[in-house]
């Protein structure tokens, strides 16, 4: 049927336009089905429809999709009905528990690409993925087909190294440590890391605040074989596109299917090139992985995914209890970060866990006593001046220092209101606390923790401080510390007997 195209200024998520609901009634199409539209090039959009805003015999069609292919207002287009894709097909047999052909899982990620699939079967992809999940072929089917989507880099400099974080606990800021000490060694680290997603600070949130994270595939290319190593945000490059996609729909629903989360990790490190990798898996209450029992599942699959995919991997099974350091947001994480590469001895946990993950690549690439090693790169001073060569790369000031990055104007202190021990900090809320604070879009938003499990407390002292923008922000993030109480205090006293 031939309509005439209008365009109308709205954001959409996903191809669709607005029918007219006689011309639906004649094209034989109802509310989210699909037709294609033929013009200068030919595409499919899910249907809207309206009888008010606009008249028999138009289509209207969002400006970016206009702009898109090359569409005038005004333009006869032809439109006709378009099946559903093969691929919803394929996702209702995943959800029905059935395994998934190497060419089935090829063609849901096409069609996710290409934008042939709505965000409800989308969620409906992720759904099954959560409840029935994959096998390992299946997730390595999945990664192959996630990577094809998008570009690879190749590196002329061989082997290369990388290091990933699984997350959810907070104030996880040793990257920039870890391939500044792997790269001082004389091994290659490119490293791309995403934003905050769920959590108060993504890496990329807190290295945007001294340098630059949007790199092309080039930069990234040359920075690390020049200088060895670099902090880039995945999303500036075109690696596994598909995966950038699902997270938007995978947010929402609160989920991370294990098949998607491997797929995710792998397919990033596929397209980077990396022929060796350590995974840290952070583990306890408040984390992706609450026990140690489900960490080492997940370091069985990451061993083994690793070799079906040809890469040499690794896991570091990590203290995920509480928060790692003391400050939680982009400011407050990046002037830590340079505090310890500056030669600062606390906080310890930082220290310790960036030097073991960095010790195990090392080992990787051919240098013994890795962790000893690490450490020695860290407190000559080496590994920070790698890190400096590597922010002035990115176009960062080569006078950086860490009293640089400053926290909001705007705090508070959050005082205990008894005397004990620190019996558990609750990751989940210190992370709401954060962002109640502004992160990680404010930069100066964010918390500083002065009390850490095991600490004796008296009655009055600090145990957060809250930093914020503005001083709405700050007394909202205050009243969500005192509503959330994330630091557990108790006595040595537990009961007593008579």
């Amino acid at each position: 049927m031939k309509l005439k195209a209008r365009s109308y200024d709205v954001d959409l998520s996903e191809p669709s336009v607005i029918l007219h609901d006689a011309d639906c009634v004649q094209i034989g199409v109802r509310e989210n089905d699909r037709v294609r539209i033929e013009g200068k090039d030919s595409w499919i959009a899910l249907v809207d429809k309206s009888d008010s805003i606009l008249k028999k015999g138009e289509v209207l069609i969002a400006e970016i999709q206009m702009e898109k292919y090359g569409i005038k207002d005004g333009e006869v287009l032809e439109v006709v009905y378009s099946p559903k894709p093969d691929s919803v097909n394929y996702i209702r047999r995943k959800m029905d528990g059935e395994k998934l052909s190497k060419d089935e899982i090829r063609a849901v990620v096409d069609d996710i690409l290409e934008s042939r699939l709505s965000k409800i079967e989308v969620s409906a992809w992720l759904t099954s993925l959560y409840i029935n999940g994959m096998d390992l072929e299946e997730i390595a089917h999945f990664t192959n087909a996630m990577v094809d989507t998008g570009d690879r880099i190749q590196f002329q400099r061989q082997p290369v190294f990388d290091f990933h974080s699984v997350g959810g606990v907070p104030g996880n800021k040793i990257t920039p440590i870890v391939v500044s000490i792997v790269a001082a060694a004389g091994l290659m680290l490119p490293k791309t890391s995403s934003r905050a997603i769920s959590s108060a600070c993504g890496t990329s949130d807190f290295v945007e605040t001294f340098c630059n994270v949007e790199l092309s595939a080039q930069q990234v290319r040359d920075i690390s074989e020049e200088v060895g190593g670099v902090f880039a945000w995945g999303g500036s490059m075109n690696l596994a596109p598909v995966d950038d996609i699902v997270i938007k729909i995978e947010h929402p629903l609160g989920i991370n299917p294990r098949a998607q989360m491997l797929a995710s990790i792998m397919s990033k490190k596929l397209a980077i090139g990396a022929t060796h990798l350590v995974v840290d898996i952070p583990t306890g209450r408040g984390t992706k992985v609450p026990t140690l029992e489900k960490a080492r599942e997940y370091v069985s699959d990451f061993t083994t995914l690793g070799r079906m995919l040809g890469m040499r991997v690794e896991c570091a099974v990590t203290y995920g209890d509480q928060p790692v350091g003391q400050a939680v947001g982009p400011n407050l994480e990046a002037r830590e970060c340079i505090r310890i590469l500056e030669g600062e001895k606390h906080p310890s946990s930082v220290i310790e866990k960036a030097c073991e993950c960095a010790g195990m690549i090392l080992e990787m690439g051919g240098i013994p006593n890795g962790v000893d090693r690490a450490r020695e790169i860290l407190e000559s001073g080496a590994a920070h001046e790698k890190f400096m060569e590597i922010v002035v790369a990115q176009g960062g000031r080569p006078d950086l220092k860490s009293s640089d990055l400053k926290p909001g104007e705007f705090s508070y202190d959050i005082v205990s209101t008894k005397s004990g021990y620190v019996h558990g900090i609750d990751n989940k809320a210190i992370v709401s606390i954060a962002k109640a604070c502004g992160a990680p879009t404010d930069k100066g938003a964010g918390l500083l923790i002065m009390k850490k499990r095991g600490q004796r407390v008296e009655k009055g002292d600090v145990l957060l401080t809250v930093h914020a923008d503005t001083e709405a922000k700050a007394q909202r993030a205050k009243e969500t510390a005192l509503r959330l109480g994330p630091v557990h205090i108790e006595g040595m006293l537990i009961e007593k007997g008579v």
